[in-house]
């Protein structure tokens, strides 16, 4: 390619710009044969006609040529009436009087007679200059030099917004997450298009913020239970207590697999769809209860059939977060109420610790957010500030929400919602 196409092709306003001259270019052309075409056909046909125009010139100079006035208003009339060019000469052909624009080249030449005697003549012609092709070329030339002009101003508003995307998508791509792209000037669809390339910036620059703070504290929250693991199998070694090492080991692993499984759960909403299967409330409510060796007794609320679609392994997830938040916050849960409220299905876990504090309720679903400790026993230990998180993302993606609450006779209560 050569360096001109490199430099057309380099930008999209160029290859427009082109395209538009291009066809105004051939537009000018068809109209402008079009136009000679036409001209020359009147030309032709004012020739044609030459001796029907004699005639009539004739008779008509013939009965006023004795009449200068009456003569030249008549002359005057045909000149204004069809736009010609008439020139009265005298037998000599010496003129006596012009009419109309001049005319450059011949025209039709009318005797005017009495009989056999001569009066004069009439030199009727049609007037060239500026008119017929070269007045229609001059035209299309102008009107063509505007058009282009502003196609050039069209061609660069239409590029300008895409050239835009294309450098924020750029810088994006280079690493550069906080680029933007400004669409304060623009409007309709290219104003739609920048705001949605912004939006999708923002969440690309929060997810990977996002993802590079869960490293971060995965790395710390794995290294404590790692430490502690190797530590117990030192006093393994040293002749402690086997079965109280291996009890104490059980928990730092169990703590991992809880950590494992909010990263995995949280993996899982970011890179893939939920997985929608038949479920039923009460039965998942009741297998949560078992996982987290709590009694059953604990669930309440409508104990029915409660049938709704959501993924097994989130929805578990979720309800396990509650749980543990209960534990961890709230000293121990007293009750995972299940209850269908107008086409939604909620799951609430309530205890009777000390609550929340002022504002609390809705900060305790931030990622990385942590709670008080608990005064009653509570741990955070292996604790993310991933779990309500992890829950509101897990309802929302099943069609519900989540949301945090004192109770009125003390204590918390955790719900979320998923469709049925």
């Amino acid at each position: 390619m050569t360096s001109l196409g490199r430099y057309i092709g380099a930008r999209l306003h160029r290859r427009l710009f082109l395209w538009f001259g291009a066809t105004i270019l051939l537009t000018g052309l068809v109209t402008f044969a079009v136009a000679a075409i036409r001209h020359q056909w009147n030309e032709q046909g004012l020739w044609e006609r030459a001796d029907q125009l004699r005639s009539f010139a004739g008779h008509r100079f013939a009965d006023v040529w004795s009449e200068p006035k009456a003569r030249e208003h008549l002359a005057r009339s045909v000149s204004r009436d069809f736009d010609l060019g008439v020139v009265l000469l005298d037998p000599d052909r010496r003129p006596l009087s012009f009419h109309g624009r001049e005319c450059r080249r011949p025209g039709v030449v009318v005797p005017v007679q009495t009989g056999e005697v001569t009066l004069g003549f009439v030199d009727i012609c049609s007037p060239r200059g500026l008119r017929g092709p070269a007045r229609a070329a001059l035209f299309l030339l102008i009107s063509g030099v505007v058009i282009w002009a502003a196609s050039g101003l069209l061609a660069r508003r239409i590029a300008r917004p895409l050239e835009e995307v294309a450098r924020v998508a750029g810088e994006i791509g280079a690493g550069k997450l906080h680029s933007r792209a400004d669409v304060s000037r623009q409007s309709g669809e290219p104003r739609l298009l920048g705001e949605a390339i912004n939006e999708m910036a923002g969440r690309i620059e929060k997810q990977i913020s996002d993802q590079r703070e869960l490293l971060a504290s995965v790395s710390h929250e794995l290294r404590t239970p790692l430490s502690r693991m190797r530590l117990l199998v030192e006093l393994g070694r040293g002749g402690d207590p086997v079965e109280k090492i291996f009890d104490e080991i059980e928990r730092e692993v169990a703590e991992v697999d809880g950590l494992v499984g909010e990263l995995l759960a949280n993996a899982r909403l970011d890179f893939a769809a939920p997985e929608r299967r038949a479920l039923d409330g009460a039965e998942v409510a009741l297998r949560a209860l078992e996982r987290a060796s709590l009694s059953a007794e604990l669930l309440q609320g409508d104990l029915g059939p409660l049938p709704f679609r959501g993924d097994p392994t989130l929805i578990a997830r979720a309800l396990a977060n509650l749980l543990n938040n209960a534990q961890s916050h709230g000293g121990a849960p007293i009750a995972l109420r299940v209850e269908a409220r107008g086409g939604v299905l909620c799951f609430a876990v309530e205890d009777d610790g000390p609550g929340f504090g002022p504002e609390e309720e809705a900060k305790v679903f931030q990622p990385f957010y942590r709670g008080v400790k608990s005064d009653r026993g509570g741990s955070e230990s292996g604790s993310l500030g991933l779990g309500l998180a992890l829950v509101q993302r897990i309802a929302q993606a099943h069609g519900g929400k989540a949301w945090a609450e004192n109770r009125p006779d003390g204590g918390a209560r955790v719900t979320f919602s998923v469709s049925s």
